[in-house]
């Protein structure tokens, strides 16, 4: 029986198999999509957590520091690529670098593991109830958590490895995070078959029941098609990250991207993120004078990729909207990238190793506009803006609430090229999937590099362009209005479940208790 041989098992034994787990894990998101990997790995973890009741917090802290460091470490290598190629940091400190980030990551997964060892030995609660109760919704909360703890860097988190399994169709209800809760009591209901084959009735009716309501929501259609479908064309123009802010290379820069702009007409034209590589004060004015003319001659509406001066050391990433008979649209990035777009506090030094530029932006505040076009609203994020779902749909709430109403396509402009030919970018094209899942809108993306592609409101990938190859994606896209119940209410629903379940847990462990 598996309970008795994990009861065999040593803590260096399991912390071993934890880190192997949580490597193959990775395998469970994009490009590989192996999804059933995260369910079997996370329910032999919660196997092994059963299997030893006796083990203290800070056993079990090591178990679930290394799980979650095999997932971080393997999955977020790709950020070595940005240290050392583009930042001239030696090889060395860069693993360290990345180690390190792995490593606070992996605090908050190690964290939902030692609060529901907590909440066991507290309230002493069965193994059964720890299974499905504890520990999905400690994972639901603990993911959250590192999402915005000092900025969040949700990457990675559960969820998104379920953008193309039956569980997507809970995403518009429950969002991103309230997937890793299901993910996680999926994985709990496998984990309890797994040491007590007499449970096989709850445990299989645990997991049948989840992927019913995961099919069945899939089917329910939250959003409905708005106007008209429009022209797109997203520009890719595959410059290499180390030329990118040269001198040679601007004058050259400059004329491919305003020739991939003007080369025919379209209702959406995006170009990347900074895709203009110098400061809007340092642009000759002729030149987005002349995208203002061709977008007033083809009637076309020109999205651009730039870095905006705003005077007294005030800078942002930003990207401006030019159309007919318009004024000039402006959309701000406003959750920056800590050591690539603001320096957090005692980390100067760290910036200045890597002599990355474009190291301080202004932070607008996250409500913010959609832009007109046609009878369409089309709402920007800026590279992994899109990782924070509740702020896309805070935004949506906010223009709900307005007489123009809420966006109706999303648009993500992302440079990717800090880290070349890595799974950085199928990663970010399933997160980019993950949000038209929620929001129930298309998802169009114009990247330097890749993932440029248009995904549709179901989080299907629709087109795409290949990888590091210079080229030009153009389609029809409709727009979709109305709401989801996580546009609506964002992720409150999953928090409020997962408190709910650990305040019913505590309540009735307190009654047995004299």
């Amino acid at each position: 029986m598996l309970l008795a041989q994990l009861k065999q098992w040593s803590l260096p034994r399991a912390c071993l198999a934890a880190v192997l787990l949580g490597a193959l894990n990775v395998l469970s998101f994009a490009p590989f999509f192996m999804w059933p990997i995260q369910i079997l790995s996370l329910a032999l973890m919660f196997a092994l957590f059963s299997a030893h009741p006796e083990w203290t917090k800070k056993q079990v802290a090591k178990l679930g520091f290394c799980y979650a460091f095999g997932t971080m470490s393997v999955g977020v290598s790709w950020l070595t690529i940005a240290m050392t190629r583009y930042g001239g940091m030696p090889w060395i400190l860069a693993i360290i670098a990345v180690a390190l980030l792995a490593s606070y990551m992996a605090l908050f997964i190690m964290g939902g593991f030692v609060f529901s060892r907590y909440c066991q030995t507290r309230w002493q609660v069965s193994i059964k109830a720890t299974l499905l109760v504890v520990l999905p919704a400690a994972w639901t909360l603990f993911e959250f958590l590192r999402s915005y703890l000092f900025t969040g860097f949700p990457w990675l988190s559960v969820g998104y490895a379920h953008s193309v399994s039956p569980l997507a169709g809970f995403a518009p209800v429950l969002g991103v995070y309230g997937l890793a809760g299901i993910a996680a009591l999926m994985a709990a209901a496998l984990a309890l078959l797994m040491i007590d084959r007499r449970q096989v009735w709850i445990a299989g009716t645990v997991m049948i029941a989840i992927l019913g309501a995961g099919w069945s929501l899939q089917q329910v259609e939250w959003t409905h098609a708005h106007g008209q479908a429009l022209s797109v064309r997203l520009a890719q123009g595959n410059i290499d990250q180390g030329q990118k802010f040269s001198v040679e290379m601007i004058d050259e820069t400059l004329r491919l991207y305003h020739g991939m702009m003007t080369e025919q007409p379209a209702d959406i034209i995006a170009v990347p993120e900074t895709a203009i590589p110098i400061l809007s004060s340092q642009v000759p004015p002729e030149y987005l004078q002349s995208l203002q003319d061709f977008s007033q001659r083809s009637n076309s509406h020109v999205f651009v990729g730039i870095a905006m001066d705003d005077g007294n050391n005030r800078y942002s990433n930003s990207v401006l909207g030019l159309a007919a008979n318009k004024p000039v649209y402006r959309y701000d990035k406003h959750h920056l990238v800590p050591f690539g777009e603001f320096v957090p506090f005692g980390f100067r030094w760290f910036v200045n190793m890597m002599r990355i530029p474009l190291g301080e932006f202004s932070n607008p505040g996250v409500i913010q506009p959609a832009m007109q076009v046609k009878d369409q609203r089309v709402m920007p994020n800026i590279c992994y803006e899109d990782l924070f779902g509740d702020e896309i749909a805070q935004q949506l709430r906010a223009q709900h609430r307005e007489t123009s109403g809420a966006a109706t396509i999303l648009l993500n402009m992302s440079n990717l090229a800090w880290y070349g030919d890595s799974i950085a970018m199928p990663q970010h094209l399933q997160i980019s999937q993950m949000r038209a899942l929620e929001t129930g809108r298309p998802m169009l993306r114009s990247t330097n590099t890749g993932a440029t592609a248009i995904i549709d409101a179901k989080g299907k990938v629709l087109a795409q362009l290949d990888f590091l190859k210079r080229g030009t994606l153009t389609a029809q896209v409709q727009g979709m209005q109305g709401l989801t119940p996580y546009i609506r209410f964002g992720d409150w629903p999953s928090l409020i479940l997962a408190c709910l379940a650990i305040a019913a847990v505590a309540a009735i462990g307190g009654r047995r208790q004299p």
